[in-house]
């Protein structure tokens, strides 16, 4: 049943046909065709995450192969983040100029056949090289894929529908786990890559069929488009949060009110991240996006490889242990899915970075001695700390308007690729040095910066993405 609203003269503007076609999305509740969508773009970003980890369960056979020593072993983690601080940005750009579908399966193109070529590489140089470039892919996937998914969601359960679609990152990373504990010490290192990189070929022909985000149309003026998508989205159900027939009244103040807000809008601009309205939530998204996955990545990546050289663990039993983590996490965004909504973004996020902070402080305090301590109390802490990483994916695009949503998150997320970059050859540096008690302090006290970035969060929950950004 397509809505019927009041017809516009002409003299109204491109203002008031945006915001009918706006309310339409908005008035639709989730159906099949959205779960679709996410079943598609999910695909991708599954993809993404089992490339991102895929290193990890591969260097401690390196390590002993290629005779790497710890700083070596963090450069290689470092240069994967390093190409997706350079995909965060490019893609993102490209997303806001020629659209979030052709821009992702690019990226997911990159992704997948670099994949493919690490396998195939020979020498620390090699690698290396082709981890940077894969990077790239990476890092342009998952900020455009987030603000995609939130384009074509309604107010009304949005961080519920967000999160079960970013739920699909943490099973990636759980399928890389048990894939690298399986296939590497059976089969061989370059296996690994090769499982990670072939099925994204596949995916690139259903990520091709996906319709635009019908929001990014609205903003380049291409409304007749747009409207096609939304006939087909409102054709999926009859149901709708207001039936026009009975609360016309209702539906043109929300029409009205949209139309006004669009009428402010100004040309988008990477510049406008930073003026007096946008400059404060980037400066503490940026915080949380770095203070997160410095503490996320940094432990998930290192973990294959402290189990193997700290503790002297058999290689299938390093790993074993490792994918483990992963299980936790993934429990863990399964119930930030269903309460995130009722709780809140900010309570969330603040609690998260408290229980963290806590449990790698206790592991630090107890000196790390044991594998069990780590398994246990690390891995908890990654779980907990993997809810937000999640989370922040929701957030960041909700903060910004259409404009500018994908260059926005695009330039978040790059503080993560740094963050994570960084952590790893910090941890190399910090254990050859200091210990591994140390490690886990200083990851102990990057929660502390975090959670007084936390604690100046705006809350977004179930409201319109028009209401929310100016």
């Amino acid at each position: 049943m397509k809505v019927e609203l009041i017809p516009i003269a002409p003299e109204q503007g491109s203002a008031h046909r945006a915001a009918q076609l706006l309310f339409r999305i908005e008035n639709v509740p989730f159906t099949w065709w959205h779960t679709r969508a996410r079943i598609v773009m999910g695909s991708a970003t599954f993809f993404d995450a089992f490339d991102a980890l895929a290193l990890a369960f591969v260097l401690p056979v390196l390590v002993g192969l290629w005779h790497l020593s710890p700083g070596q072993v963090g450069v290689l983690i470092a240069a994967g983040y390093l190409g997706q601080v350079v995909g965060a940005l490019l893609f993102g750009w490209l997303a806001e100029r020629y659209g979030r579908v052709p821009s992702v399966s690019v990226a997911v193109g990159v992704m997948s056949v670099m994949s493919i070529v690490c396998a195939l590489s020979g020498n620390f140089l090699a690698l290396f090289a082709t981890r940077f470039i894969q990077g790239i892919g990476v890092g342009g996937e998952v900020p455009i894929a987030a603000a995609y998914i939130n384009e074509l969601s309604q107010a009304k359960g949005r961080g519920r529908f967000f999160i079960l679609y970013e739920l699909i990152f943490p099973l990636g990373l759980l399928a890389a786990a048990q894939v690298g504990s399986f296939i590497v010490p059976r089969f061989g290192w370059e296996y690994m890559f090769l499982v990670g990189g072939l099925p994204g070929l596949l995916i690139l022909y259903f990520l091709s069929r996906l319709p635009e985000s019908p929001r990014w149309l609205i903003s380049k003026g291409r409304f007749e488009r747009a409207e096609k998508i939304i006939e087909r989205i409102e054709a999926s159900t009859p149901k709708r949060s207001l039936d026009p027939a009975t609360h016309r009244d209702e539906v043109d103040r929300r029409v009205e009110d949209l139309a006004a807000g669009l009428r402010k809008q100004n040309k988008a601009s990477w510049k406008e991240l930073f003026s007096p309205v946008y400059r404060p939530r980037t400066l503490v998204v940026w915080v949380l996006w770095a203070s997160s996955y410095f503490v996320a990545n940094g432990i998930n990546n290192w973990l294959p490889t402290l189990y193997r050289t700290v503790y002297n663990m058999p290689l299938q039993e390093a790993l074993r242990m490792a994918s483990l983590t992963n299980v936790l996490s993934v429990c863990a965004v399964l119930a930030c899915a269903l309460l995130v909504d009722r709780v809140g973004r900010r309570r969330w996020a603040v609690a998260s970075f408290v229980l963290c902070g806590s449990l790698l402080g206790v592991l630090a305090a107890l000196g790390a001695h044991s594998a069990l301590s780590v398994m246990i109390l690390a891995s908890s802490a990654y779980a907990v700390m993997g809810t937000t990483t999640v989370l922040l994916y929701l957030y960041t695009p909700e903060i910004y308007p259409t404009r500018m949503r994908a260059i926005g998150t695009g330039l978040a997320t790059s503080w993560l690729r740094v963050a994570s970059a960084a952590a790893p050859a910090v941890v190399g540096v910090v254990l050859a040095g200091q210990g591994i008690a140390a490690v886990f302090l200083m990851f102990a006290v990057a929660n502390v910066v975090g959670l007084i970035a936390a604690t100046r969060m705006i809350e977004t929950s179930n409201r319109a993405l028009e209401d929310i950004s100016p």
